[in-house]
């Protein structure tokens, strides 16, 4: 891999490109620190309150009649973005889709749970129970690494 580092005046700010062949995990992993670095914190709304959250404190973001809620270990808190705006601003490494109304920390959940139809009743550290729909549960496991054969 080569790096190349352009320091001048003349940037007013910072921008990053990167060339490559393919996607692979270093470059899934450069991206995903590069995200977590721009998004220190989300704005959460409880009642007339906002406040500062950070995106590692989040279990889960869900929607619940077009609003989007992140809840925490402090509660819920209505976000101004919309699911796919925190996926795409998200580190892929830490938030993965469930479902098409939910988007969970991978290290606020304790366990998953076979359950009807194919899906996966996904157990949060809160005691939070969500569950993942079938079309989300292969790219799930294949994020997880949970299809690997044990040898």
């Amino acid at each position: 891999m080569k790096v190349l580092l352009d320091v001048d005046r003349k940037y007013e700010e910072t921008h990053v490109t990167i060339h490559c062949r393919e996607m692979d995990d270093t470059i899934k992993q450069m991206l995903d620190f590069l995200k977590e670095r721009e998004t220190e914190f989300i704005v959460g709304k409880k009642g007339e309150e906002q406040h500062i959250l950070k995106p590692d404190t989040v279990h889960h973001f869900h929607t619940e009649k077009e609003v989007v809620i992140a809840t925490t270990a402090e509660g819920s808190f209505k976000v101004k973005e919309k699911l796919y705006e925190l996926e795409e601003m998200l580190p892929s490494t830490t938030f993965i889709r469930l479902s098409k109304s939910v988007l969970a920390n991978l290290y606020e959940i304790r366990h998953f749970e076979p359950s009807f139809n194919g899906t996966l009743a996904v157990h949060f550290q809160s005691g939070n129970v969500e569950y993942a729909s079938r079309h989300y549960v292969g790219k799930m496991k294949e994020i997880l690494k949970l299809n690997r054969r044990n040898a």
